[in-house]
């Protein structure tokens, strides 16, 4: 089950332009700010900087479906036909995420927030 879509990251070469960029769209400061990772909480959504993302495969922005079993949804998505390009990662404070590339080279991002 899903609980929608809540969250969207973005690959970035540049981590300080981009907070920057994001701090003033946003007017927030970011909740984390880690070199790996920097997050805005924004009108109900996460928007997230991974200065690692281009590495990672991240050609452009990715939504994140939030789930309650991100485990189970990932296996039934790459049993589906999906390619993992990011296995299940803890990105601080328990929140995971993963993501896939769908048949037609589109990535599908997966989170699972942290056991209340």
């Amino acid at each position: 089950m899903t609980d929608g879509l809540n969250t969207i990251i973005y690959p970035v070469k540049d981590l300080d332009a981009s907070k920057a960029l994001f701090g003033a769209l946003l007017g927030v400061e970011p909740y984390a700010d880690e070199p790996y990772y920097v997050g805005y909480k924004a009108a109900g959504q996460d928007v997230g900087l991974d200065p690692n993302g281009h590495a990672k495969g991240m050609t452009g922005p990715v939504p994140y479906w939030t789930v309650d079993d991100i485990r189970t949804r990932l296996a039934a998505m790459v049993e589906a036909g999906a390619e993992l390009v990011q296995d299940v990662q803890d990105v601080g404070g328990g929140k995971l995420i993963a993501f896939v590339k769908d048949a037609d080279g589109n990535f599908v991002g997966l989170t699972q927030n942290p056991a209340a």
